[in-house]
């Protein structure tokens, strides 16, 4: 049996793989998910040779089809492109679907070499506001709880996630340890599956999530249920500000009962131990940041914090989004966890020997294609077009890029449409490397199988461009292991990763936790004031837009290919407007429209929809509106539906 790591969510599962039987088991004594397995991660050899990009291909107008070229030829155009464009027209979007090794390599050419600081992840779209919450509360991006004292605590809180079927596996221990007398929380619009398992579900208005947890807030206050255990900046000027919170008026805005209410207080009291989560729901709005630190802010007024089994456990969806964050795939941070200052591009210039790099932020993804700035784009193992929002205004811009590279293992990307080159690169089985699981534990991915036709590990394929572009000796690895050795030594560096503690042939034999040393002696406790940004529903507008995951999917679809193009709306909206499972509808927002599929839906409230956001279109229905402090989309819209 071989070990790897799955490449799915942010779970971070331990795999045991048996290739003659073509099967994969969950390790067994692997530190995260103990032997568990989702049916998702279970699948994933299925798809190793399924509609797979296999050779470089190129096309001079995307009007025209692609043919196929050899590498030398396509790094050759690419470098061209590059060396003809300067560094402040040029974009790299990246992806959680990135190893560490890739991401470093990456980041060092773009930001270190070609010297331009626009260089982004669609992370961006899912966990840039809890990036923010951290650093602006507890001062750095570190989430200081684990999975494991979620299912050892008294009482989890989830908010706007649906671990059923996002993180399925922690799902799983979380239904365990309810035999056992854990309690479950869970805050959502929509009875989802992890709803129903929940001991109280909060069926909340859409993006109100802030206004409801600053009522607790005061409440747990007028119970003198406020006892920090660290000291606390801000202090009482948070509280000074929370005596101005209507606790009835927010609970009327946020379509929560006073007996509803009642019965959280009540099962917060109770709990020595508590854990919250959070996903999309929260964080993908303009009150992004505001409802992250609302939700830290309970566990620092009342000292469930840095200490075991309680705290703020944000949640990544992605398999690598959290490795994204430290190895600096954000354009909000130079690398390794430092911000853009003039003495940090110091340090990194003298541990990449190079000079004259940018010295302050670059765009992030949204800003990236939206400002329509850029000549030269490159994507990898990502598909802007499908993920971005308000997708109308993203085609349109995408089109005013001279030059757009698309680094994936499979056809049919949505972008691809707008791409002048597609580079193959080595997916899940074919490449090696590390990843980082929500909880901060370092997993190696293990090479099993040799690489399909011409793919190269998309690390290979930065080294080509980086001899390209002169940088050879910078860019002089050998293997995935040599790659990490130099990022690992950068970490020392960072005011908190010590990831350099850890090698090859550690990971290899067990997993490793960075930071779990560190020591937090204060805090910040800033009042989230509650703006009202989003898109209310109105007598032309009716519906409210939900989007989420589904259990058996991932993305796009371009690997597994299922069918996912549902609208689910409830059965009192659709007997309104006498709509029957499998009639086709169009959904209208101010952004654009679409056609698809109803489906009558019990756990869809009234006067909201439902639409997977595996479906393609989804995206042509929703705004440019983003959190102004952590640049990441909203997503919620208001719409209404023509039969």
């Amino acid at each position: 049996m071989d070990n790897s790591t799955c490449a799915y969510c942010g779970v971070g599962c331990g795999l045991s793989i048996d290739l003659k039987k073509n099967i994969i088991l969950g390790q067994k004594n692997h530190i995260t998910n103990s032997g568990l397995i989702c049916s998702k991660g279970a699948s994933q050899l299925k798809y190793i040779d399924k509609n797979r990009v296999l050779k470089p291909l190129y096309r001079t107008n995307i009007d025209d089809d692609f043919e196929e070229i050899n590498w030398q030829r396509a790094i050759k155009i690419l470098g061209d492109k590059v060396k003809q464009t300067t560094p402040a027209k040029i974009g790299f979007y990246l992806s959680g679907q990135l190893l560490n090794e890739d991401y470093y390599i990456a980041n060092k050419l773009a930001k270190g070499f070609i010297k331009t600081s626009n260089v982004d992840t669609n992370s961006r779209t899912c966990m840039a506001s809890a990036v923010v919450g951290y650093k602006k509360s507890i001062g750095l991006d570190y989430v200081p709880v684990t999975q494991q004292d979620a299912v050892d605590s008294d009482l989890y809180i989830l908010i706007g996630s649906n671990i059923a079927e996002s993180h399925i596996v922690l799902s799983q221990k979380i239904k365990k340890a309810k035999k056992r007398g854990l309690k479950i929380v869970v805050i959502d619009p929509r009875a989802t599956k992890t709803a129903q398992m929940s001991d109280l579900h909060i069926s909340i208005k859409s993006g109100t999530d802030t206004l409801f947890l600053n009522a607790v807030a005061k409440r747990l206050v007028e119970l003198k249920l406020n006892k920090p255990n660290i000291k606390l900046n801000g202090y009482h000027n948070y509280l000074k500000q929370l005596k101005n919170v209507d606790i009835q008026k927010n609970l009327k805005e946020a379509g929560v009962s006073e007996n509803t209410f009642k019965k959280f207080i009540e099962l917060w009291s109770n709990s020595v131990n508590i854990v919250t989560s959070w996903t999309m729901g929260i964080n993908q709005s303009a009150n992004g940041v505001a409802s992250n630190l609302a939700i830290i802010n309970l566990h620092l007024l009342t000292g469930k914090i840095f200490k075991p089994k309680n705290g703020p456990l944000s949640l990544t969806g992605q398999p690598n989004a959290m490795g994204g964050r430290e190895v600096g795939g954000l354009a909000t941070t130079l690398a390794v966890h430092l911000d853009y200052t003039s003495d940090n591009v110091r340090k990194v210039e003298q541990f990449w020997q190079t000079s004259n790099m940018p010295q302050q932020t670059g765009l992030t993804a949204f800003e990236m294609i939206e400002q329509g700035e850029l000549d030269f784009l490159l994507t990898a193992h990502t598909d802007p077009l499908f993920h971005l929002p308000n997708r109308n205004l993203i085609e349109s811009k995408l089109k005013n890029i001279d030059f757009i590279v698309e680094l994936n293992s499979y056809h049919n990307s949505e972008t691809s449409k707008f791409a002048h080159m597609i580079l193959p690169a080595s997916p899940f089985g074919e490449k090696e490397g590390t990843q980082v699981n929500l909880d901060r534990v370092v997993n190696y991915q293990a090479p099993l199988y040799e690489k399909s036709g011409e793919s190269l590990q998309d690390w290979e394929i930065f080294q080509k461009i980086g001899a390209e572009l002169g940088f050879q000796e910078q860019f002089q690895f050998n293997s995935s292991e040599d790659i990490f050795n130099e990022y690992k030594e950068m970490t020392k560096l960072s005011p908190d990763i010590d990831i350099y503690k850890t090698s090859y042939t550690q990971l290899k034999k067990e997993p490793f936790r960075w930071g779990q040393n560190h020591q937090f002696q204060e805090a910040n406790i800033i009042f989230p004031e509650f703006k009202c940004l989003s898109e209310d529903i109105s007598p032309e507008y009716p519906f409210q837009l939900l989007t989420g995951r589904l259990a058996n999917s991932w993305h796009s679809e371009t690997k597994a290919g299922n069918n996912t193009d549902y609208c689910y709306i409830s059965e009192i909206d659709a007997k309104n407007l006498h709509i029957k499972s499998g009639d086709m509808i169009r959904v209208k927002s101010r952004y654009g429209d679409i056609e698809i599929k109803a489906e009558i839906d019990k756990a869809t409230p009234e006067k909201h929809i439902f639409i997977p956001m595996h479906f393609r279109g989804v995206n042509y229905l929703t705004s440019s509106l983003l959190d102004q402090f952590s640049k990441e989309p909203e997503y919620k819209v208001a719409v209404q539906i023509i039969i």
